[in-house]
């Protein structure tokens, strides 16, 4: 037990000195930080100043009826869309196009609105400006245009309407989640929430398993590990690597949810207290979604990290190590893709094979609590399942890493890897 405690107190202080690890350790949270405050200073920002638009109306008299769907206003109460100019059936089509371009290219308007004679029958109509990506713009005019038109179109027909827009005012459909200890308003936060933490699961599985795999080459090639033999036994060399790898990770999940568990608590009457009267998000986290990555983290690490332990132990180069250590990195991945599956319908037959499957519970699981909390029997199968294939896949790994990492040469074929498991 000493020489495992040798080993594991090694790979820890070893990996935890790093700079790597302090930076990501450090960095995730105040980059999540920095996020909530992003979106604190984004929601508090206003336009202060109205868009210059021109409209080229080729079909003669609508302007006024789009103009008047615009009716927007900026916190000082001005219109948020000044009208320049309305260019009404102009005798050149052409010449007044030229004109409003280079009018857009020299700042004088913010864009212009070329309105075709077909509109009424279904044309296209265009904005021209020079951000292509001002989507709020863009869905602001598309809406007064759609307004006008069927204004247009009601009236030709001898249906008159004064105010359209309040007639077709849509109503907003607000979101609340019931949970088991109350409803909370739903504005995206929770999809926010969920995909955090399965991107984090999802790459720190990958990341802690490969380092596992690359560490284990790294002495392999090294010859160290003939030096480390000499003195402790291979099999409490592989325990020491992998218990002390985990630690590191568990140490940086403990700062990562002490992190998101103060800003959660905090972190808006912090934004409150440092811009008074910002919108700032509310992010409620559970206990379960603080507890549950941590503890399928670990499950989730034993099973992969031995399986890239085994595959460390049985090549000799890096090139050999990219090619068979694809199939395990494939498998990792594949749980991250699907997470659509527990998102659109969590207790589904289908989710609930993929969260009860070992190689996918560590990562789909977790998801599928955060989406819709399952029944805790099947949390705690789940866990069961997966601990006892990682013992089952352990035993393997340790008999192939007892032999494979004082072997070199050639890599060996599945007829060998049976022989070498058969090896006492």
């Amino acid at each position: 037990m000493r020489k495992i405690w040798l080993v594991v107190k090694r790979e820890y202080l070893t990996r935890v000195r790093t700079k790597v690890f302090i930076l990501s350790t450090v960095g995730l949270p105040l980059f999540s930080i920095g996020i909530f405050a992003f979106t604190m200073a984004l929601a508090d920002r206003k336009a202060d100043h109205p868009i210059r638009i021109s409209i080229l109306d080729n079909l003669g008299g609508f302007a006024p009826q789009v103009l008047l769907s615009l009716d927007e206003k900026l916190p000082n109460g001005e219109p948020r869309f000044q009208l320049v100019r309305a260019w009404d059936r102009p005798a050149s089509t052409k010449e007044a196009y030229q004109e409003l371009t280079r009018q857009v290219r020299n700042g004088q308007l913010d864009g212009f609105l070329e309105i075709p004679k077909d509109v009424l029958i279904g044309k296209d109509a265009t904005f021209h400006n020079l951000n292509g990506s001002d989507y709020e713009t863009d869905r602001t005019i598309r809406r007064a245009l759609n307004s006008a038109v069927i204004e247009r179109r009601l009236a030709d027909r001898g249906v008159h309407i004064d105010n359209l827009s309040h007639i077709m005012q849509p109503v907003d459909l607000n979101l609340v989640k019931v949970t088991t200890n109350g409803k909370s308003e739903e504005n995206g936060q929770s999809l926010l929430v969920q995909l955090s933490i399965v991107m984090v699961l999802y790459i720190t599985l990958l990341v802690y398993g490969v380092m596992t795999m690359r560490s284990v080459l790294e002495e392999k090639t090294t010859r160290i590990v003939e030096i480390l033999a000499s003195s402790v036994s291979t099999v409490h060399l592989l325990t020491g690597k992998i218990l002390g790898v985990a630690a590191v990770g568990v140490t940086q999940y403990l700062i990562w949810m002490t992190t998101a568990a103060l800003v959660s608590t905090y972190g808006a009457a912090a934004g409150a207290a440092f811009r008074p009267g910002a919108a700032a998000p509310n992010f409620h986290l559970p206990i379960s979604y603080l507890v549950y990555p941590v503890i399928f983290f670990l499950a989730g690490y034993f099973l992969y990290a031995s399986i890239y332990a085994a595959i460390g132990s049985m090549v000799s180069s890096e090139e050999e190590l990219q090619q068979i250590q694809m199939p395990v990195t494939l498998a990792i991945v594949s749980c991250f893709i699907l997470y659509p599956v527990i998102q659109r319908a969590p207790n589904s037959p289908l989710a609930i094979g993929l969260t009860m499957f070992p190689f996918s519970s560590p990562i789909l699981m977790v998801f599928r609590i955060t989406v819709q909390t399952p029944p805790f029997w099947q949390i705690a199968l789940s866990l069961a399942i997966c601990a006892a294939t990682t013992v089952g896949v352990v035993r393997v790994a340790a008999k192939i890493y007892r032999v494979g990492i004082l072997m070199y040469g050639k890599r060996p074929s599945l007829v060998e890897l049976l022989r070498w498991l058969r090896y006492t």
